[in-house]
């Protein structure tokens, strides 16, 4: 006994269809991604960051409020020139350093701050606020610079 697939204009039309909307989406989550680095004329990476904020209330009414660098780990290449902009979107200010890449600012909230490092040494470096440092005061917000 043998079986024959009948397939339709209609079915054909569809499966195209389909098709072609994978094909859109996947080029279009691609150009995304792609626009959260950007490289500048110099060939300095450009890197996006903000400044966000976790809330919550306990049983007993106690209000908890975290916050964080999002993302929250960025990987770079050795020898790689970067530059960071980092947009205050929760909290009033944000000092921070990056101590073994030698960067130190400050992020205030509605404003981008840009500091610039070069990657020498592969490692893990830690963004560290120098404000949100322990739970007791909305920490400890830290990012990460992976540089491999």
């Amino acid at each position: 006994m043998s079986n024959i697939f009948v397939i339709s204009r209609k079915q054909l039309w569809l499966f195209f269809l389909v098709v072609m909307v994978m094909i859109t989406a996947a080029f279009a989550l691609r150009w995304n991604q792609s626009r959260a680095t950007l490289a500048d004329a110099q060939g300095t990476r450009v890197i996006q960051l903000v400044t966000g904020e976790f809330k919550t209330k306990t049983d007993d009414g106690k209000e908890l409020e975290v916050y964080r660098f999002d993302p929250g780990t960025i990987v770079v290449n050795k020898g790689e020139h970067v530059e960071l902009r980092i947009t205050g979107v929760n909290g009033k200010s944000h000092p921070f350093v990056i101590h073994e890449l030698g960067v130190k600012g400050e992020i205030n909230k509605g404003q981008t701050t840009t500091v610039h490092f070069t990657a020498e040494q592969k490692g893990t470096y830690p963004i560290l606020c120098l404000t949100h440092t322990s739970l007791a005061n909305g920490g400890p917000m830290i990012g990460y610079i992976v540089v491999q």
